[in-house]
């Protein structure tokens, strides 16, 4: 069972004030959390995108590479 409730922004705020100290930095601690997944999903992406690229000679040596190991374990 799941439930949705809208609050706005300034109710929200009043909720987190009332919070006992413990569980305040419990919230801190998720929101940090969050923050992080956020940013290294952003910083994988970016290096994915934008990392480096092999060249067509690193390709065929590749492609080389893996035929004489295929060639190695059939025997």
């Amino acid at each position: 069972m799941q439930v949705q409730v809208d609050i706005e922004f300034d109710q929200l705020i009043k909720i987190v004030k009332t919070l006992p100290s413990a569980k305040l930095r419990q919230l801190k601690v998720e929101i940090e959390n969050e923050a992080k997944k956020a940013k290294s999903n952003i910083d994988l992406r970016s290096l994915l995108l934008h990392g480096p690229v092999a060249t067509k000679k690193q390709i065929e040596t590749i492609e080389n590479n893996r035929k004489a190991i295929n060639q190695w374990r059939a025997k």
